[in-house]
């Protein structure tokens, strides 16, 4: 019997590991998360007449390294985590269908580029609104990969498969939105710090992307900017996100004025405003 324990001890030590192995290579992270891996520009949005763009990608490394390219399907929820997903929620549409890439798999030398050309195609009669999906690019693994024994005496191999995604969007027709900030609440850590808490409230048709500024102002001082909080975006069909913007520590004592500067193509554009009164 103690046997028995013994090698099933064994298996369940493995199956653990392999399930944390697993979720590690199915987890996309966000554009530039991983270190040897930058991607430009960070998201691709087509609308009026545009049916082509390209993404760069610089191998920042020290080795070469081989990526596949697919595109996936992703949601965000209102704190900013994303969950893959396979069917579209209310009031959401994937751009899979419209958008061709290439190329579908590249190796790329330390410090080389390599550049993926996107191409949509809009049918007759697609209907108004505003599609996305996300490319994401999926670094197979090295040659060689890493041992590890699991406490029995079982020896499995191990390879970290790491990802990094940005969105791809589509707009059909002229599209509006509009956002609001509130519930604004100053946070103080136990070790000093400060962070700005604030809901990002959307309306419309497409989603909105930008900048977070928290300004502090005092009698007698001149506003000054004390967080920022760049690349926030809300995606249709969410119409909540809550944000988290670190602030300077003495900043949490004066009143903040927190502003949202949407991005578009480049050019940035004040869109919503609130204070917060400290008490």
């Amino acid at each position: 019997m103690s046997d028995y324990r013994q090698v099933r001890s064994g298996w369940k030590g493995v199956a653990l590991l392999l399930a944390a192995v697993a979720v590690a290579a199915v987890a996309p992270r966000p554009a530039r998360a991983e270190q040897d891996l930058m991607l430009f520009p960070s998201r691709i949005v087509f609308q009026g007449s545009e049916r082509s763009a390209q993404l760069g990608i610089v191998n920042r490394g020290a080795t070469p390294a081989t990526y596949q390219v697919a595109l996936v399907e992703r949601r965000m929820g209102a704190s900013g985590e994303f969950e893959m997903v396979t069917e579209p929620a209310p009031g959401e549409r994937f751009a899979t269908p419209l958008v061709r890439f290439s190329p579908h798999q590249f190796t790329v030398a330390p410090g080389g580029e390599q550049t993926i050309r996107l191409q949509i195609r809009k049918p007759p009669d697609l209907e108004p609104g505003e599609y996305r999906s996300h490319l994401l690019l999926r670094r197979l693994p090295d040659v060689g990969p890493r041992q590890r024994t699991s406490g029995e005496g079982i020896s499995i191999q191990l390879t970290a498969l790491v990802g990094a995604s940005i969105p791809i969007i589509v707009r059909q027709g002229q599209l509006s939105a509009a956002l609001t900030l509130t519930n604004l609440e100053v946070h103080r850590a136990s070790d000093g710090s400060a962070s700005l808490s604030v809901d990002l409230n959307r309306s419309g048709e497409r989603s909105v992307y930008g900048d977070l500024e928290v300004f502090a102002s005092a009698p007698g001082k001149p506003e000054r900017l004390v967080g920022k909080v760049r690349g926030t975006a809300v995606y249709v069909p969410n119409a909540l996100r809550r944000v988290s913007a670190p602030i300077q520590r003495e900043a949490a004592a004066e009143r903040l004025r927190v502003t949202f500067s949407e991005d578009l193509k480049g050019k940035s554009r004040p869109t919503a405003e609130a204070t917060v009164v400290p008490r």
